[in-house]
């Protein structure tokens, strides 16, 4: 397959996401949370059930997966780059989010083809979030399209101190199991013979925004006083498979203007996972 440069700037109809509590609960736990965070997974909670950010991703699937086919690329050999969240407001705990994407761009990396695709959702006409995704399709290069535009200064982990915070935390290894219900069944995370067949011969790996939650859970703790409604924007690039089962450590560096800079690492590999990543707190 080949990718179809004509289809950058396509835009999907609406896909429409009726969510309640089980959703909201069914994710929540997908990205490890715990009974110490019974605000997100209880719909008796007191205030009202919270909701993650990174929830945003979960009604953007349909139109994502739609842009992927437009794209022409192979979708056996995607790989999520990138992920970009951000709120314009808390997530409701229930009602209908629609939700309309785009093929903002088709890249040149010389090895690898990557797909630039943006969604933005709305509840009752009113903006509540919109996202950005890096797909990568490996060994997609070379077909002499755009290379990607410089991406704008964005805040960094600081060279010379060392983390503000550490969290870690052990994924089970049915996490991919679990989070895949929430919408990402792409078999690289379910079938170790697909696995396999794709280059990863130890099995299957975790869902990059399986990781990203995990992240976006340890900001909520250590830099928005345990309330996830208080980050406005979450970006990070991944850069290594975490497998279920591997304990996520993710360090933080408190920076000015309520931003945090992150990067996460599997425990016991040298790589980080997730790199270029920060938050706004608002």
């Amino acid at each position: 397959m080949t990718f179809d440069l004509s289809a950058v700037g396509f835009t999907t109809k609406p896909y429409s996401l009726i969510y309640d509590w089980k959703t909201l609960a069914t994710y929540t736990l997908g990205i490890g949370a715990k009974r110490d965070e019974l605000g997100y997974l209880f719909e008796g909670a007191k205030g009202g059930m919270k909701v993650y950010p990174t929830f945003a991703v979960v009604p953007a699937y349909d139109a994502i997966v739609e842009l992927l086919g437009k794209s022409g690329g192979n979708i056996a050999m995607v790989v999520h780059g990138g992920q970009t969240v951000r709120a314009h407001r808390p997530i409701p705990s229930g009602g209908e989010i629609k939700t309309t994407g785009t093929l903002k761009g088709i890249y040149d990396l010389k090895k690898f083809g990557q797909v630039i695709l943006e969604t933005n959702s709305s509840i009752n006409g009113a903006p509540v979030f919109d996202t950005v995704w890096s797909i990568i399709f490996r060994g997609a290069g070379g077909f002499n399209g755009p290379r990607p535009p410089e991406a704008p200064e964005e805040p960094s982990v600081p060279k010379d101190r060392e983390p503000d915070w550490t969290v870690e935390e052990a994924t089970s290894p049915e996490q991919a199991l679990l989070y895949r219900i929430s919408g990402d069944i792409n078999p690289l995370h379910a079938d170790p013979e697909f696995a396999a067949m794709v280059g990863f011969p130890q099995g299957p790996i975790l869902h990059g925004l399986c990781t990203y939650g995990f992240v976006a859970r340890a900001i909520a703790k250590k830099a928005a006083a345990g309330d996830a409604t208080k980050i406005r924007t979450f970006a990070a690039q991944f850069r290594k498979p975490v497998w279920p089962g591997d304990t996520i450590v993710t360090q933080g560096w408190q920076l000015d203007g309520g931003k945090v800079a992150v990067v996460a690492s599997a425990q016991g590999r040298p790589d980080p996972v997730l790199t270029n990543a920060w938050a706004e707190i608002g």
